[in-house]
């Protein structure tokens, strides 16, 4: 494994409730761990920073910005996914002093095609490689998991998250469906397409530059 590859410690986890039959069962979140972040599933204590960047022009590409309301319904929509769905997306935490930069995760609420890889970054908190290096993570995890592929819907105007899908190897799918038509749908490579691969270790050494504290990267600032 690579030094900056993630890791699935599987004895911490948040845990969710399922109803099955009328009866609650736990159903552990795992905690993914990567070389700068700890991917935690989210909590009550997480939601002002969602507020916050959702009620900003950084969601504009996500249906935002957001009232109050609604982004209450949507926090309550993260929490709930891991429910419904047995998948979810992770608060993004720094290992080292807890503060949380963003999302990253599995979704597929109804009207979604298929399961998808999305993520969102606090406003102050982009150009340090941190939607890269837990976007990785989270694909890393799903695919061991058993995703044998994944899509990343996004605006076609967020160039940004565009470029982001295309440095994790996806690459734009014109005959798969997206959500309302207005959406490009960008499928990332399979398990076996990306085992072993120059475009895999090219990702881990991108993010392990972003984690080395000499390194400034030059340009337009990434995710």
């Amino acid at each position: 494994m690579w030094p900056w590859g993630s890791r699935v410690n599987r004895r911490q986890y948040v845990v969710a409730h399922q109803r099955v039959r009328g009866v609650t069962v736990m159903t552990p979140i795992p905690v993914i761990e990567t070389l700068r972040l700890s991917l935690r599933g989210p909590k009550p204590d997480d939601y002002p920073n969602f507020r916050a960047t959702f009620a900003s022009y950084r969601s504009r590409f996500m249906g935002g910005p957001l009232n109050r309301y609604e982004a209450w319904m949507l926090y309550a929509a993260e929490i709930g996914h891991w429910q419904i769905r047995g998948f979810g997306m992770w608060m993004i935490h720094d290992r080292d002093t807890d503060e949380t930069y963003g999302m990253a995760g599995g979704w597929q609420p109804a009207g979604w095609p298929e399961r998808e890889i999305a993520w969102i970054i606090w406003p102050d908190k982009s150009g340090h490689g941190y939607a890269l290096e837990a976007t990785h993570a989270v694909r890393k995890h799903y695919y061991a998991n058993g995703w044998d592929t994944a899509v990343s819907y996004i605006d076609p105007k967020n160039l940004d998250s565009i470029r982001l899908a295309e440095r994790l190897g996806a690459k734009k799918d014109t005959d798969a469906p997206g959500i309302d038509g207005s959406d490009a749908v960008y499928r990332h490579p399979s398990p076996d397409r990306l085992k072993d691969t120059q475009l895999l270790h090219g990702i881990e050494m991108e993010i392990g530059h972003y984690a080395d504290p000499q390194f400034k990267p030059k340009g337009w600032a990434l995710d």
